[in-house]
């Protein structure tokens, strides 16, 4: 059914293609993370999922339908890592500003 819909359209070129969409998502994904403040957390998760999306299109064969499908549900992965990423991220950035607050009660109190 994938093969069906991207091999069909971009052929002996899907690989290319794929890490281009990759690329693409890993970039936009990073603006956020930039634009909202994440901490080391979300980037680690980006990371991971870099190296998923790698190791997802170096091993696939598009010429085997399973394997497609594998590839596509193995996607699952990629939204867990960027959700735990998220999750960790705002945690790390939570803790962070609780310490600044101490630090500046401190000084205001000396």
């Amino acid at each position: 059914m994938i093969k069906d819909t991207v091999s069909l359209r971009f052929r002996e070129d899907t690989k290319q293609w794929l890490s281009g969409f990759s690329v693409a998502m890993l970039g936009a994904l990073s603006l956020v993370g930039v634009n909202s403040n994440q901490t080391a957390p979300y980037y680690a998760a980006l990371a991971a999922v870099g190296v998923h999306l790698v190791h997802q299109i170096y091993t696939l064969d598009i010429h085997r339908p399973e394997d497609c499908w594998e590839k596509f549900t193995s996607n699952r992965t990629i939204g867990l890592m960027l959700f735990l990423g998220i999750v960790l991220g705002n945690l790390w950035k939570e803790n962070e500003t609780d310490e600044t607050k101490k630090n500046i009660d401190n000084r205001i109190e000396n």
